[in-house]
């Protein structure tokens, strides 16, 4: 309630709305506050429904869906792809995150965003055990890769 007030209070200002979402959320609360803002920021994680159960602990169908949803209404949408290292790096699942996005209206661009240790220091000062401790930064050329694969499917893509 308090989001959907604050975003109606910014139209009301003529102020710019951007809304950073994983779209895990019944369709009434997207379709509720879906009217007031100007740009989603969409995460999409894994394609593979039990991959993403085993790695989030939730399914993907309504990640989907809602996006599928938001999409076919003509709402502008930035997709961001967190790239993990061994869990979403792979060919088949940028291939799968491709063909499905290739045909939605609405997407500005896909954000695939490299994996980066800022966690760690996060974790240890929670006593937390972060169990991607020690993993690299992507290379250019990887990067570069996976920007092609998704190009490949007439999108347009950023790495950030």
């Amino acid at each position: 309630h308090f989001l959907s007030e604050l975003l109606q209070a910014c139209r009301d200002r003529d102020i710019h709305t951007a809304l950073d979402t994983s779209g895990f959320a019944p369709w009434q609360v997207m379709d509720k506050i879906r009217r007031n803002v100007d740009l989603f920021l969409y995460d999409l994680k894994l394609m593979d429904d039990a991959k993403h159960k085993k790695y989030t602990g939730v399914s993907n169908q309504v990640i989907l869906k809602n996006l599928q949803l938001l999409s076919q209404l003509g709402h502008s949408i930035c997709v961001r792809v967190p790239i993990i290292p061994g869990l979403n790096d792979d060919e088949e699942n940028l291939q799968r995150t491709g063909a499905f996005l290739q045909d939605l209206e609405g997407v500005v661009s896909v954000d695939l965003m490299k994996y980066h240790s800022i966690a760690d220091a996060k974790y240890e000062a929670l006593g937390i055990e972060y169990k991607l401790k020690g993993q690299q930064s992507p290379s250019s050329k990887t990067t570069s890769r996976w920007a092609n694969v998704l190009e490949d499917y007439g999108l347009k893509v950023k790495v950030e």
